[in-house]
């Protein structure tokens, strides 16, 4: 009866660790879960935020600024303007 009592006691004990741990793996799963979760909102408030000012750089505005600066680029007036002109061609033969 005593060894009967012994095994029952140890299954126990076993069992008790095993949920104790269980708990524990629970938690940190847990705690890991948020981290992650709040780690992907302040990604994507990151990338909300860099949307933004993508958009703002690429105004039309901001791109002729930035052409005239740092290339040196002047905007087409009719006064600079050259037009090509093609010469007609004749119906039976073929433009290179």
């Amino acid at each position: 009866m005593t060894r009967l009592n012994l095994v029952l006691l140890i299954a126990v004990l076993f069992s008790a660790l095993y949920v104790v741990h269980t708990q524990y793996e629970s938690r940190r799963l847990y705690v890991e879960l948020e981290k992650t979760a709040a780690l992907s909102r302040k990604l994507e408030a990151d990338r909300e935020r860099l949307q933004v000012e993508k958009r703002g750089q690429a105004t039309p505005l901001r791109v002729e600024q930035i052409s005239k600066e740092r290339l040196q680029m002047r905007t087409a007036t009719p006064a600079i303007t050259e037009y090509v002109r093609y010469k007609q061609v004749p119906a039976g033969e073929v433009r290179p």
